[in-house]
């Protein structure tokens, strides 16, 4: 018998419990921790031209490797650094990531300091309030947008790096900034609220 729980977003349907878990219980929710956030920032990068149930299976290690997502700790990573990350099996263990990552959490810290936090920065491009989209098939769900092609811009022009549109907009459903529950899937409204409050 099939219950409310049980119809989730086309992505989710598998037995994986990681990915079970990660689509009930964080992908969507707005999240506004800086730190967070940047651990959104780097998993998406890495990401790129791997799934994301790979990624979700190296997270721990990734949280180990890159100082909890500490971006004050991770900008003072040196070359030395690099280089042994460059030998970690837990993580993706590619060179232009991981130095992404590492040049992506100065950039970060620059953005803090000039707009107050990354979480003011960020949710600026949907103007502080996450937008509710109504996609009844997944695929309708674009693999990017206007807003994500302008934070896209934004954040190149701000230094970051792994920041494509179609990187910025997976990670803009991660962190809430849109609600990309599919209509039917039992989170759909509860991730609704969540924005509400």
């Amino acid at each position: 018998m099939t219950t409310t729980k049980d119809i989730r977003c086309d992505w989710a349907t598998g037995s994986d419990a990681r990915m079970l878990a990660y689509h009930d219980q964080e992908w969507g929710v707005p999240l506004h921790d800086d730190r967070r956030l940047f651990e959104f920032l780097v998993l998406e990068g890495a990401q790129a031209g791997l799934s994301w149930q790979t990624i979700l299976n190296k997270r721990d290690g990734y949280r180990s490797a890159f100082a909890e997502f500490d971006p004050a700790r991770v900008a003072r990573f040196d070359r030395r650094r690099v280089e042994a990350l460059l030998k970690n099996p837990a993580i993706v263990r590619n060179r232009l990531k991981v130095e992404s990552a590492v040049s992506n959490a100065r950039a970060l810290l620059a953005v803090q300091k000039e707009f107050g936090s990354f979480d003011r920065f960020v949710w600026g491009f949907v103007e502080q309030t996450a937008k509710r989209n109504r996609w009844r098939r997944q695929d309708d769900v674009p693999a990017s947008t206007a807003e994500s092609d302008a934070l896209s811009k934004a954040l190149k022009q701000h230094g970051f790096r792994f920041v494509g549109s179609t990187i910025c907009y997976a990670f803009m459903q991660a962190t809430g900034l849109v609600n990309d529950h599919l209509v039917g899937c039992y989170r759909y409204d509860t991730v609704g609220r969540l924005h509400a409050v």
